[in-house]
């Protein structure tokens, strides 16, 4: 199996960085048990789309058993944007879309369907959080029900994980940050359409929203 898509900090976002804050990172550590590893979208449908999603399976794996043993939890996000027939993002499904191409999205990720199920290869376990957002967002009120699922665990770091780098996983971090949770987006266990893209959306969240760091990194940083 291919590596996982690389990110590299471009020099002009060291430099701007390193001027606003004084270093390049913003946490030092995650305690572990105020810790969710958040995996977005890692669904039959995205990933059986997006090729690059494949390799980042092992490292999401390993994540998992790394932040269940430290005492963290595991979050496993779905995008759930039809029912019973019925879009619930018309606007999205509407205008972004060819009609064939918007109808086969919101029905593939309807409750039920093949496509909304976590890819097999996943090692979810029954005591993992399970969330589902309709939106970009695994954070938007009203939208997504992972926020109160993460207080009730008295969480307030979260790494995320997933796919697609630049759109829910990008979206999710800095609506996190937001919410004031400290945020790290994990550079090897998120993927892409498009390398470019991939780094893209790490790019942004490093300067603004939170860490971007590798998964060794990640697991060596928590304390348990």
């Amino acid at each position: 199996m291919a590596a996982a898509q690389s990110f590299k900090v471009p020099g002009y976002v060291a430099e701007r960085v390193t001027k606003k804050r004084g270093r390049l990172r913003i946490f030092d550590h995650f305690d572990a048990v105020e810790s969710a590893l958040v995996v977005i979208d890692m669904q039959k449908f995205y990933v059986d789309d997006v090729a690059p999603a494949l390799e980042i399976i092992p490292a999401i794996n390993r994540l998992a058993a790394g932040f269940r043993a430290r005492g963290g939890v595991v979050a496993w996000v779905s995008m759930t944007v039809g029912k019973d027939g019925q879009s619930l993002w018309p606007l999205y499904h509407d205008n972004f879309f060819l009609p064939e191409q918007g109808a086969r999205h919101r029905d593939q990720l309807t409750e039920g369907a093949d496509g909304h199920r976590l890819h097999p290869d996943l090692e979810a376990q029954a005591g993992d959080i399970y969330a589902s957002k309709a939106r970009f967002s695994a954070f938007l009120p009203g939208k997504a029900d992972l926020h109160e699922q993460l207080v009730a665990r008295g969480i307030k770091n979260v790494a995320i994980t997933g796919v697609a780098t630049n759109f829910c996983c990008e979206t999710s971090a800095r609506d996190a940050m937001m919410l004031d949770y400290r945020v790290a987006m994990v550079w090897d266990a998120n993927a892409a359409r498009y390398p470019e893209d991939h780094q893209i959306g790490f790019t942004t969240v490093f300067q603004s929203f939170g860490d971007v760091v590798t998964a060794d990194e990640m697991l060596d940083e928590m304390l348990k």
